[in-house]
């Protein structure tokens, strides 16, 4: 279980947020667009395309601080939880919830940790691809962690988040972000229909994510 306390935004997280927040509205501008659903303070799932580390932080940018507060992102066990500093950035500063994908131990299962997440109210920042994108590809197939959750927790809300121009701004391995504007797109929630098999589900989510991307001629 990921040692996160979710019962109280302590006073590093609080500040590494405003802090963050503000360092991302300086450096990309980030404009959010609102296309098919609005900021809201309901329960939530918001899944990305994922080609920084800096997604997750320009799309935090785009709540309200009282959502900030509430909303985890789901970052990779295997990279942040490599050294104690790594964690102690992921956990301690960022309120980030660490999942491993080679997990051998019950208590390691991804979808419970994300469930006993949503389970105390918090939502989620969910890259249903599993990893960074480095290709050309705009958007990687999606894992099943996605409807494996909707499955479970029905009443949470999925939201598709387009992230655009991070990977400009913040490439693999640079620590210094170039300033560039940038954009992300929330669109209309999307729910598993009656019946609907797991790929036809992750499919249509899929597509409804990539059809958010405002420059589709144009890879990123």
């Amino acid at each position: 279980m990921n040692r996160l306390s979710l019962k109280t935004f302590t006073l590093l997280q609080t500040a590494t947020s405003v802090g963050l927040s503000a360092m991302a509205w300086a450096v990309t501008g980030v404009r959010p667009i609102w296309n098919g659903s609005l900021p809201s303070e309901r329960q939530r799932i918001y899944f990305a395309n994922h080609t920084s580390h800096g997604d997750f932080i320009l799309l935090s940018a785009c709540l309200s601080e009282k959502e900030r507060a509430m909303t985890h992102a789901v970052a990779a066990g295997e990279y942040w939880g490599k050294s104690r500093l790594r964690r102690f950035i992921a956990e301690d500063m960022l309120s980030s919830v660490l999942i491993s994908r080679q997990w051998t131990k019950p208590e390691e299962n991804p979808i419970e940790i994300m469930l006993s997440v949503l389970d105390q109210g918090h939502s989620l920042i969910l890259f249903p691809e599993g990893t960074r994108n480095m290709t050309e590809e705009p958007l990687l197939n999606f894992r099943s962690g996605l409807y494996n959750l909707s499955i479970a927790r029905p009443d949470v809300e999925l939201i598709p988040c387009w992230i655009e121009n991070m990977s400009r701004v913040l490439p693999k391995g640079q620590f210094l972000p170039v300033p560039l504007l940038c954009r992300v797109v929330f669109g209309a929630p999307v729910a598993v229909a009656p019946g609907e098999e797991r790929r036809g589900f992750l499919n249509r989510a899929h597509a409804a994510l990539l059809a958010l991307n405002p420059r589709p001629e144009r890879d990123d």
